[in-house]
């Protein structure tokens, strides 16, 4: 494995694809000599012949077509590694867990196309307590709960009001808003790894029954039977919308906290311009 290089790998695929030792020499701008000598040092490392010779052509044996297939995916994805270190300052990955930024995504979205055109955006939704950060599938992450991993870095760019969601037929959507004591002996619906709820919003007696869920459709599926209720952040209810099921203010619930996450020893490039649309965006709403 060590005797094996990217190098090697390249040369043999160059001679597959042009037929001889000599176009492969000119494709790879060495000489032929370079060429043959780099070909013998991966047939010397492998233990094992690739190639039949002539004097007119130059083919794989059945050993060398499977390892050459090989090696263009060992070579793909060498440059797709490649090209994601150095995506940093032509894409950014946001990650959310349940609503991005609610009804100021349209315009988080269209507003960073027009100020930011060489840096595509894409909001990527991962329900984990990181909202993708820590499992290295966002750049950025959108998170609405204090992160305790201190390999993070967050900044509060807004707040939301709480609000209740419940079946259409409820006795309390009838209401314009509940209270916290309204939801008491009902089955509170909840997700224990992103959600913004818990028990301790009520005093310890006089708290809801607890049915957990891990996935924003089936929650609104539950509450829109009438077998749960849910507390959750406004942005859900500009981003879900769903027949049968209704969302109340909860006028005596704290507000919920957006939060923008990063790494602490790798910020991307683009971290303030985001700070700073998104502020600006729950600012002037």
């Amino acid at each position: 494995m060590d005797d094996i290089d990217l190098r090697q790998l390249r040369c043999l695929v160059a001679i597959v694809d042009e037929g001889t030792f000599t176009d492969a020499a000119i494709a790879l701008g060495v000489s032929q000599a370079a060429v043959s000598r780099t070909l013998a040092s991966l047939e010397r490392a492998l233990g094992v012949r690739l190639l039949r010779r002539s004097s007119r052509e130059v083919t794989p044996t059945a050993t060398g077509l499977r390892v050459v297939v090989q090696a263009r995916r060992v070579l793909a994805d060498v440059a797709a590694l490649v090209q994601e270190a150095a995506s940093g300052h032509t894409r950014l990955r946001i990650g959310y867990a349940w609503s991005a930024v609610g009804r100021h995504t349209v315009a988080f979205q269209r507003r960073w196309t027009a100020a930011h055109p060489g840096v595509d955006l894409h909001l990527v939704r991962v329900n984990t307590a990181s909202a993708g950060l820590g499992e290295g599938t966002c750049d950025l992450a959108v998170v609405r709960r204090p992160l305790e991993d201190r390999r993070f870095d967050t900044a509060i760019v807004g707040l939301e009001r709480r609000l209740c969601a419940m079946a259409a037929d409820d006795p309390l959507a009838r209401r314009r808003s509940v209270r916290l004591a309204d939801l008491t002996g009902r089955v509170l619906l909840v997700d224990r790894r992103t959600g913004t709820t818990t028990p301790e919003l009520w005093p310890a007696d006089a708290r809801p029954a607890i049915e957990e869920t891990h996935d924003v459709d089936d929650w609104l599926t539950v509450i829109a039977a009438g077998r749960g209720i849910g507390v959750t952040a406004e942005s859900t209810a500009n981003q879900y919308p769903r027949p049968g099921v209704v969302y109340r203010p909860v006028r005596d619930a704290e507000p919920v906290a957006v939060r923008l996450a990063w790494w602490r020893d790798d910020p991307p490039p683009a971290l303030q311009a985001v700070l700073e649309l998104l502020s600006e965006l729950y600012r002037t709403a």
